[in-house]
């Protein structure tokens, strides 16, 4: 009867401990297929719910059919790798790429995760120097993914923007709301006996970066990464308590900035290849949600204001860099079909 006591008594507290955090996916690969083409395109190349018009931020140069073509998303294909600055010339960058990957029909689930048979996920390939030196790959979106992003539709070559006060485009797309102190960091990976370190690139509404060090790819198939933060502290009494202003206080957030990709000098050099699903994050909240009796959004407007003109910042600074790719692309040889 005692063992039984100390039996309920341990998992009445491993429940108290799992329910103390909130577990949300950060970004799902498989939902980044691209499902759209723009322009005279055949097939599909972006995809629509990550899609940004950068159009807005070039010059008066262009005409009205260049600007239609202005846009990008956060489809699979479009995610850039970037070498390190000793590694990064031209035959390296040239054979470092993402490419779409198709799981097969009859395929295993992840241990530990859910089914993934039939699913596209993100394909990386990277091509460290043969030279023994050590090295790393990040691999990016191909913008910033903006925190603060309206959610648009498109409606022939437009976007058009969708009632979403609060900015939400992106949100489990790279980003995730109300983050306070991040518990577990799980990533489903698929390893090909690669002596090589992975890791992930998040940073926070404070341009803090925080780079974790996720395993070794030394393993065959699908596996569940999990980083445990070792400065979480589950036991309330021994957290430092603070107060802070409900309002106007702005809503803390984390976003993926990228992954990243080790090479030792004591490794083999050449082609690493790994395919990654999806990057689930268990954090406190930073802000609970009580229901207030007065709406103060409503009459002051202010975090309206502030995400208006984050959006506009965050817009501003991608589309820059974009219209360059974009003129640069224009200038580019074509093959004749």
């Amino acid at each position: 009867m005692k063992r039984l006591y100390i039996l309920i008594g341990l998992m009445l507290l491993c429940t108290g401990v799992l329910s103390f955090a909130e577990r949300s996916t950060l970004i799902d690969f498989t939902e980044l297929v691209a499902d759209v083409a723009l322009g005279d395109q055949t097939e599909p190349t972006e995809n629509e719910a990550t899609l940004v018009d950068f159009s807005g931020v070039a010059g008066s140069s262009f005409d009205v059919e260049m600007r239609k073509k202005m846009k990008s998303s956060l489809a699979l294909s479009n995610w850039e790798i970037v070498l390190a600055s000793s590694s990064r010339t031209v035959a390296n960058t040239s054979k470092s790429m993402t490419r779409p990957a198709r799981v097969r029909d009859d395929a295993q689930p992840i241990p530990g995760g859910e089914d993934i048979a039939g699913k596209t996920v993100i394909g990386i390939r990277v091509h460290f120097p043969l030279a023994p030196f050590n090295s790393y790959a990040i691999i990016k979106p191909p913008f910033e993914i903006p925190a603060y992003a309206v959610k648009t539709e498109l409606q022939g070559d437009d976007l058009v923007e969708i009632d979403d006060p609060l900015g939400t485009k992106f949100d489990s797309r790279g980003v995730l709301k109300n983050v306070g102190v991040i518990k577990s960091v799980e990533v489903s990976v698929y390893g090909s006996n690669f002596p090589n370190g992975f890791g992930i690139i998040l940073r926070d509404q404070n341009n803090v970066e925080q780079n974790i060090f996720m395993d070794y790819l030394e393993f065959d198939g699908w596996r569940r990464l999990v980083w445990n933060n070792p400065n979480y502290i589950t036991e309330v009494r021994n957290r430092e308590i603070r107060k802070f202003p409900l309002y106007p206080k702005s809503e803390p957030f984390m976003k993926l900035i990228g992954l990243i990709i080790y090479r030792d000098a004591m490794q083999e050099g050449g082609d690493i290849v790994t395919y990654v699903k999806d990057i689930t994050i268990t954090y406190d909240k930073a802000i609970l949600r009580p229901e207030r009796d007065i709406n103060d959004e409503i009459i002051w407007g202010i975090l309206s204001a502030r995400q208006e003109a984050r959006k506009a910042a965050e817009l501003k600074r991608m589309g820059n860099m974009q219209v360059l790719r974009f003129l640069e692309k224009q200038k580019m040889h074509k093959e004749e079909e």
